[in-house]
Order: structure tokens, then C-alpha cells, then sequence
């Protein structure tokens, strides 16, 4: 089962990517000794990428105005270039044999995206340190799944069991946000798990 601070982080992305203030609010002032952290930062650092950057930027806002993230710690701040091998590494990892399959896919829309994705989206934002591939993964499978992307979950369905999560972990992450669901998106979530969660 996930640790209360997993469920926090999950609970804050989803409040952001979904641009539930109140919710992200409530669970900044509800942190815990030793929070935020770098986890806390590395999570909110991902939203632009389920979300945008204006749901990032209004994130930073609102937990500034909460009590802010912390200063970073100088081992913190990664080189601004794109890392398109490292982010490569995790894209294979997180789909497995369907990875050349998924990127030739997000080629269709632009030539540029599987480039972006690969080199900003993978290897610049998802393989930083301060958090696991598997949190990661919640994370996404939380954004995923009130955000209503049926597709994109069962891709990161099983991509969080690609990165050590098991079924029972991805449950609590969804259920962690079962609030923000109706019966029937949850009743769909649960069918992704169902399908996609054992791996």
C-alpha cells in the first residue's frame, strides 16, 4: 500500500492538472513535518506536461499563497537541455515492446512530437531525480484517470507495473482520488486496472 506522503503527492497532482485550487490548498496546509520537499517540487514540476503550463504556473501561485514548495536545494537544478537517450531508456521501459509502435504514432499528429516528448517530456522532466519512475507513474495514472484518458491510463497502467508498482499500489493511487471521480469514470478506471494492472 502507498504511504500517506504518496497519497498527498498524488492528491496534490491531480488537484493540479485538474485545477482544483481548493484541493491543492487543503493539502498544502495539511503537509507534514519534513514537507514540502524535493518530491513535493518534482511533482508539481510535472503538471505542465498532463496539464500545460498555465495549470503549472497557477499551481505555483496558489501553493506560494498556501505556505510554498521550499527552496529548492542546489543539486536541485538540472541542465536545461533536452535529453532525448535517458528519456528514450524510460519511454522503452514504461512501454515496452509497444514503444516503437506508440512513438511512430505520436509522429502522425507532427514529425517534432516524438522528439519533444522523448527529449523534454522523458528525458528532461520524468527521469529527474527526487522521485522513482514508479511514483511517476502513479502520478500519471491519477492525472489519467480524472482527467478521463482511458487510453493514455492503460498505457500508464501498465507502465507504473513496468516500474515496480503492483496492482494493489495502482488501486490506492486511484483511490486516493475516488473523490474527484463519478461512479461511472471510476467504474472505467476500474476496468482499465482490471485489464492492465497485473502486469
Amino acid at each position: 500500500m502507498l504511504s500517506e506522503r504518496e497519497r498527498r503527492l498524488i492528491r496534490l497532482f491531480a488537484g493540479a492538472v485538474r485545477g482544483d485550487w481548493r484541493l491543492v490548498r487543503q493539502i498544502r496546509q495539511q503537509a507534514e513535518d519534513g514537507e514540502p520537499d524535493r518530491g513535493w517540487r518534482e511533482t508539481v514540476l510535472m503538471v505542465h506536461l498532463f496539464a500545460g503550463f498555465p495549470r503549472q504556473v497557477e499551481a505555483y501561485g496558489v501553493l506560494a499563497g498556501a505556505g510554498g514548495l521550499g527552496a529548492p536545494a542546489p543539486g536541485e537544478f538540472e541542465d536545461q537541455t533536452d535529453l532525448p537517450q535517458r528519456g528514450r531508456t524510460l519511454f522503452e521501459t514504461i512501454y515496452g515492446d509497444q514503444a516503437g509502435r506508440v512513438l511512430a504514432g505520436l509522429g502522425d499528429g507532427h514529425p517534432d512530437v516524438p522528439g519533444w516528448i522523448l527529449g523534454h517530456a522523458y528525458g528532461r522532466v520524468l527521469t529527474r531525480p527526487g522521485l522513482s519512475a514508479r511514483m511517476r507513474e502513479l502520478l500519471a495514472v491519477a492525472a489519467l484517470s480524472v482527467l478521463h484518458q482511458e487510453r493514455q491510463l492503460a498505457s500508464h497502467v501498465r507502465g507504473a507495473v513496468r516500474c515496480g508498482a503492483n496492482e494493489d499500489e495502482i488501486r490506492d493511487a486511484v483511490a486516493s482520488v475516488s473523490d474527484l471521480l463519478t461512479p461511472e469514470e471510476r467504474a472505467t478506471v476500474d476496468a482499465v486496472i482490471v485489464q492492465f494492472g497485473s502486469g
